[in-house]
């Protein structure tokens, strides 16, 4: 049977990336049905805007997407892309495992590092509730809070303040929390560990592992404990192997995907899977580096990794397993690897995206 799935080419090295992916996707013998889509910048100059509604209704058609990265601005310019597929299409979970592979260089030696963030997608300070500096309706939310709350004031002049608000319900607390315990269940693991701020933020953090608390007694077969998200950062660095399941709310799972990615030799090798209940999209946890853009120089483990658990999701299991273990051996024999992957960044037997997805497909192909 043919899946039907998305394929979103990114912009920066993105179509490069989604290139390679999809090679090493067919070459697992899966039967896709590819329904390729423009977004980003390149999209926006031709037509006004970095998200066609083609693309939304593909995914909306497929219910399954793989996507490229897209380039976000800083500080500037339209809101993030992925921000706006995870709301508009329900995509609550986050899913991005933190894995070693040997050949992958790491200051971790000891030991294997194996985590897997579980982060909530639509709420908390990236829910978007966002008030400019210097707004008619910023000063006017400002005067509101002081009245209401005049012991936890707002003292900065209205002129030069912003404010973001955190929402955060019981609702959506609840089904990541489970979405973290079932996949720890599903996937044979021994621990979820609670990743919060409530000492200090008692009413929205509080909340959240208040709710992981009371979700956690349904769960007897699974440890269950929490941890400070500063403390938590910490031991990471200086204890990861302690750790296996983090669920975290949406801003400190960010975070700490990328620092749990750079345990394991950074964001070329992290995966992600974005899940909600009418489908998902599954992306690399790194941006779109367009100062590459068209080079053939990029690593695209992340993406093709990315790819693997997109046919974990379709229920081909076993092609799956094939796929990361090609990319598992390309990666341990270190010929046909991209720079960052060698011992020497300069080193001139470095490959490019192309040359080792090549490598990828044909090891699966033996």
């Amino acid at each position: 049977m043919a899946h039907s799935v998305t394929l979103i080419t990114g912009d920066g090295t993105g179509p490069d990336l989604a290139e390679a992916a999809r090679r090493c996707i067919d070459a697992t013998g899966v039967q896709i049905e590819w329904d390729v889509q423009e977004a980003g910048i390149d999209v926006m100059e031709r037509t006004g805007t970095p998200l066609p509604e083609s693309v939304m209704q593909s995914v909306r058609r497929t219910h399954c997407a793989l996507k490229a990265p897209i380039t976000t601005p800083v500080g500037t310019g339209f809101r993030s892309i992925n921000v706006f597929l995870r709301q508009a299409l329900g995509l609550y979970a986050c899913i991005r495992p933190c894995k070693t592979y040997p050949g992958v260089r790491s200051f971790i030696t000891d030991a294997p590092v194996d985590l897997v963030i579980v982060r909530e997608n639509t709420e908390d300070l990236y829910a978007g509730v966002e008030f400019e500096r210097g707004k008619e309706e910023t000063a006017e939310l400002i005067d509101v809070v002081n009245r209401l709350s005049p012991d936890r004031r707002i003292k900065t002049h209205q002129r030069e303040t912003g404010v973001s608000i955190k929402p955060i319900s019981v609702s959506g607390c609840e089904r990541i929390a489970r979405c973290a315990f079932d996949y720890a269940r599903v996937n044979r693991r021994r621990k979820v560990t609670c990743v919060h701020k409530a000492n200090i933020m008692k009413f929205t953090d509080g909340l959240w592992l208040e709710v992981a608390r009371r979700v956690a007694r349904d769960y007897p077969d699974i440890e269950f404990e929490d941890r400070i998200i500063d403390n938590m950062c910490m031991q990471l660095v200086q204890k990861p192997h302690q750790y296996d399941v983090l669920v975290l709310t949406n801003l400190y799972g960010d975070i700490v995907s990328d620092l749990a990615a750079g345990l394991v030799g950074g964001l070329g090798v992290a995966p992600g899977a974005n899940i909600g209940p009418e489908g998902a999209v599954f992306e690399a946890t790194h941006g779109s580096a367009p100062k590459y853009k068209g080079l053939n120089k990029v690593n695209p483990t992340a993406v093709i990794l990315s790819g693997m658990l997109m046919l974990r999701h379709l229920g081909e299991t076993e092609a799956a397993e094939r796929l990361e273990g090609a990319v598992a051996g390309v990666i341990a024999e270190g010929k046909y690897v991209t720079y960052d992957l060698k011992p020497r960044r300069d080193d001139p037997t470095a490959v490019g995206t192309r040359e080792m997805a090549e490598a990828i497909c044909a090891r699966l192909l033996r």
